[in-house]
């Protein structure tokens, strides 16, 4: 067994404690792969401000290099193992429907069925502490945070406990409307039935004027990394 790790550049500094643990526990060798670029560089080379619709950073930073690396290394025979938990079996369908050469697995998919919040406490048990990111409340420890998938409520913990990245991303956002000359934004808000565009900035204010004026059910979902 090997371990993929696909770095984005912007990852939590916990995750990479948690990385380490987790693998020396598993007992097999951590591959790291990194394409040099961090999500906000990808998207001005790709010249859009990803969102829920276009996730140019998931696409080059994790599904190519994981595919590059799968075609070099290993036959297409060999197991392919995601953490895909049992309410995300449809993900597993899809892939497997994508291309049924390949053997995708995935355990926590079959019984007994496990949540999230089991696998944390296994980690516990295994005297591994999870990502920090989860004690926050963040429903994923990716990209410290930050998601161009992620929602609004998401967008509020990161803001809550991360000022400097929301600060950071929001100048960013600002920088590639005004570099692309477009509206284009990470986040969405519905008025009246119609969604519009919402910038990082906009979201922020609009929580300092009002700590309640948030879509508290919008997580929004990473789902990435996957080759279909």
């Amino acid at each position: 067994m090997r371990l993929l790790f696909a770095d984005t550049g912007i990852e939590d500094e916990d995750n990479y404690r948690f990385l380490h643990e987790a693998a020396d526990n598993i007992g097999a060798p951590l591959i790291i792969l990194k394409d040099g670029r961090d999500p906000f560089q990808v998207m001005r080379d790709e010249r859009i401000i990803g969102n829920s619709m276009f996730d140019p950073c998931s696409k080059l930073l994790k599904r190519k290099l994981l595919l590059e690396w799968e075609k070099k290394n290993i036959l297409p025979s060999t197991p392919k193992i995601f953490g895909l938990l049992w309410d995300e079996s449809h993900r597993l369908e899809r892939m497997q429907k994508h291309d049924p050469t390949k053997n995708y697995v995935a355990p926590l998919c079959e019984k007994p069925w496990v949540s999230k919040a089991d696998t944390l406490r296994w980690a516990k048990a295994e005297g591994i502490e999870p990502p920090r990111m989860y004690a926050m409340g963040f429903p994923h420890a990716n990209c410290g945070g930050f998601c161009v998938k992620a929602g609004q409520a998401t967008f509020r913990i990161l803001l809550r406990e991360f000022p400097e990245r929301f600060r950071a991303a929001e100048v960013w956002e600002l920088e590639m409307q005004e570099y692309l000359n477009t509206d284009m934004t990470v986040l969405k808000r519905t008025v009246n039935g119609e969604r519009h565009n919402m910038t990082l900035r906009e979201f922020r204010e609009r929580i300092e004027a009002d700590e309640s004026s948030y879509d508290q059910f919008d997580f929004g979902g990473c789902a990435c990394a996957l080759p279909s």
